[in-house]
């Protein structure tokens, strides 16, 4: 490694050094609604907005106000996740992001369908007694509309509860039609509730969007229901209470534990976790001065608010085969997860659905395999088209090199005249794989791929998902209803970058529970680049020789001096150094607030490539932008143009256009952007800063995620001693929360006993 190109008045260093520290708190009131990534991000975990008390065991963390990438980003990241999505205009037509949510929106509702059809008695409880006994008791009440007659959680532990049979498949149902935009009257209604309340009235929309056309009606009877518009705080909702309701209501009013209770699992789900454990959130309810954090739990259980589950900790008798009475009659100990429905069913519905590909699979015929994997460009590609070949469902694992392997398995599949496709996390990664590559959510939306059957079932033989990490569990359970029965498919991903914006890791679970084959690429990312993130994936910071420069360290004394050499390094060094247009160069950084965040390094670049009065929000054309039309993804784009309908811009070639009461919280400038923003995407020339304020939100997968992003130059402005080689060798990925893994170990065993 080398330093600076074309500055030989740099000191050379041996390996990029430090990372920077945490970026600063930066809070969000309902006055100030946040921006869509500016919520909690699940790269560090410690972003704004984070269940501030469901940290600890379950891995969530208490900080609520952080802007360091810690948290989810706008593509993948749970910053983009938070924005919401102003009410009262809709466009008549459908855009990509509202039919892919509309999608999932079909596949929730078919999930709750299929848990309502089942009729089956439950196998649990035989051998229950005392706590494990009452909390089934408790359960089965709330299920026949009852309560609990006593306290359903102590320090003890519970018994397992058997998982219940699968039910059978519910027909596939065709993507509803828009929703109608807020009427005026409504808004208004909205705004005087809020007014009433001392909230801000531009909160109207989102609340519309959150609640209902009656969400007027249900802020006067539960005002902590303002709690649903993401950009809210518990604070700032127990100011609006009072002011409608007067000192009578109190910190363990009903209301106020219930939506509290929603509220911690939805901050986690932007953390990853799909549940959390029961005492993690009793924890949580506890720091926000909920008098009976046990007791609240109970209430949330008794109405529904959430779900309880009960995961072995250990293997069942019965799935070890064991024939011992006594070893059969052994209680397995358990933890009591608590979940929203949404994520839980959706979790529950996919690892049905990936068993489904298993047990419905056909071997395609007489389609000669083993001819198509002799043509193999190499012996990775040509395993991974065996597994396909007597396999309904295989995951592939390798890094960006590897990522022709797949591509090969479509093209073979193609070749033996099966219907193939494969899919990618964004348009970048689409174009750079070809041969007919689609987004995976152009994919659920319809505007991209092979089209559907009568059925809704996308008419396909072959799916391969590329950047299977990136999948959250109502993403992958809405993808995995749509391939239809007797087909493959292929996820296939790198699991050391990082993990997915929304709740889940069904990647990383679907390794872990080894209900399939697992073919690990062999191929290696060339070059001194590809050298140096190898060695970061297994925790080593090596020292690599980059003869062209390919890799540089920038080093810097402080957050000022970092903004002015990347600066420098945009649009002076690296173009000269190695004839990459600026534009063609992107600067990552941990997080967007700060000295030396998106937002300040964007200002600087924006001055220096394009500069202009920012006529449109802050935008003029050129500009190049990140536009978040939906939880978890970030789409690169630029500016074009502006006029009252919105701001016009260019997204690989697709024509969007913001409205102006989203800009501020859908769009950001785009010449630096977080690790999450950048996962799936490569360019040319990279630029990763470390401030000095950073390393708390430095990781193993996020520095991999960020060096990885660069093709033939990692420049890496440093300014952190110790602080990067500490974070690759020791600070691994936050641990997620799920269930899918105990799900699909349930199924296989259910499956190897019939």
């Amino acid at each position: 490694m080398s330093t600076e190109p074309g500055a030989p008045e740099a000191p050379q260093t041996g390996e990029p050094g430090d990372t920077g520290a945490p970026t600063a708190p930066e809070a969000a009131g309902p006055s100030d609604a946040a921006h869509p990534e500016d919520t909690p991000d699940a790269e560090a975990q410690d972003g704004s907005g984070a269940p501030d008390g469901a940290d600890g065991a379950a891995g969530t963390d208490a900080e609520g106000g952080k802007d360091a990438e810690g948290g989810k980003d706008a593509e993948g990241g749970t910053d983009a996740e938070a924005g919401t999505d102003a009410a009262g205009g809709g466009a008549p037509q459908l855009s990509e992001a509202e039919a892919e949510l509309a999608a999932q929106k079909v596949e929730r509702e078919r999930i709750a369908r299929r848990r309502a059809e089942r009729t089956a008695p439950i196998e649990a409880g035989a051998k229950l007694s005392g706590t494990a006994a009452d909390l089934l008791a408790a359960v089965r009440a709330v299920e026949s509309g009852g309560k609990p007659a006593r306290p359903v959680f102590d320090d003890a532990a519970p018994a397992p509860r058997r998982a219940a049979p699968a039910p059978p498949p519910a027909p596939r149902a065709p993507a509803p039609a828009p929703a109608p935009a807020a009427t005026p009257e409504v808004l208004a209604a909205v705004r005087e509730v809020l007014a009433g309340g001392g909230a801000p009235e531009a909160l109207a929309g989102p609340a519309v969007e959150a609640l209902g056309t009656g969400a007027a009606e249900l802020l006067r009877e539960d005002p902590w229901r303002l709690l649903a518009v993401t950009s809210v705080r518990p604070a700032q909702a127990d100011g609006f209470a009072r002011a409608l309701l007067g000192p009578d209501c109190g910190p363990g009013d009903e209301r106020r534990v219930l939506a509290l209770t929603g509220w911690l699992l939805e901050q986690a789900a932007l953390k990853g976790h799909t549940a959390l454990e029961q005492p993690v959130l009793a924890s949580a309810l506890g720091q926000y001065a909920v008098p009976d954090p046990e007791r609240a739990v109970e209430l949330a259980v008794s109405e529904g608010t959430v779900i309880v589950f009960h995961e072995p900790l250990g293997e069942p008798a019965a799935a070890r085969g064991t024939e011992d009475p006594e070893e059969a009659d052994e209680e397995v100990p358990v933890r009591v997860l608590l979940g929203l429905e949404s994520h839980t069913l959706a979790e529950e519905s996919l690892a049905d659905g990936l068993f489904r590909l298993i047990g419905t699979f056909g071997k395609g015929g007489d389609a000669d395999w083993e001819g198509a994997a002799a043509q193999a460009p190499s012996p990775s590609a040509a395993e991974l088209v065996r597994a396909a070949a007597g396999h309904g469902l295989v995951v592939h694992t390798g890094g960006e090199a590897a990522r022709a392997e797949p591509a090969a398995l479509v093209a073979a599949a193609r070749s033996l005249g099966l219907r193939a496709c494969a899919a990618t996390h964004t348009a970048d990664a689409r174009d750079r794989l070809g041969a007919g590559a689609v987004t995976v959510a152009g994919l659920l939306s319809g505007t991209e791929g092979p089209g559907r059957d009568a059925e809704g079932a996308l008419a396909l033989d072959l799916l391969v998902v590329l950047d299977a990490p990136q999948l959250d569990v109502d993403r992958a359970a809405a993808l995995v209803e749509s391939v239809p029965d007797g087909a493959r498919l292929v996820l296939s991903g790198d699991p050391a970058v990082l993990g997915s914006a929304g709740a889940g890791r069904v990647f990383g679970d679907l390794i872990a529970a080894r209900v399939c084959p697992q073919v690990a690429s062999r191929t290696p990312d060339p070059g001194p680049v590809g050298e140096l993130v190898s060695g970061i994936g297994v925790g080593e910071l090596n020292q690599v020789d980059a003869p062209g420069k390919e890799v540089v360290i920038v080093p810097v004394r402080d957050a000022g001096e970092a903004v002015h050499r990347t600066v420098q390094l945009v649009a002076d060094s690296v173009p000269r150094a190695f004839g990459v247009a600026a534009d063609q160069v992107r600067v990552i950084t941990p997080g967007h607030g700060g000295a030396a965040g998106t937002r300040a390094l964007n200002a600087a670049l924006k001055e220096r490539l394009n500069p202009g009065p920012g006529r449109f929000g802050g935008f003029d054309p050129g500009d190049p932008v990140v536009h978040v039309p939906a939880p978890g993804r970030a789409v690169p784009g630029r500016v074009v143009s502006a006029d009252a309908a919105g701001l016009h811009l260019d997204c690989a070639g697709e024509r969007v256009v913001v409205p102006q009461d989203r800009v501020e919280q859908a769009v950001r400038h785009g010449w630096a952007v977080t690790a999450h923003q950048a996962v799936g995407s490569r360019w040319p020339a990279v630029v990763v800063v470390l401030p000095g304020d950073a390393p708390e939100a430095l990781s193993r997968d996020w520095v991999y995620t960020a060096f990885g992003r660069a093709e033939r130059h990692l420049s890496v402005v440093h300014g952190v001693d110790q602080a990067l080689p500490r974070a690759v060798a020791e600070v691994l990925p936050k641990p997620r929360t799920t269930r899918l893994t105990a799900l699909l170990r349930t199924l296989a065993a259910q499956t190897a006993q019939e």
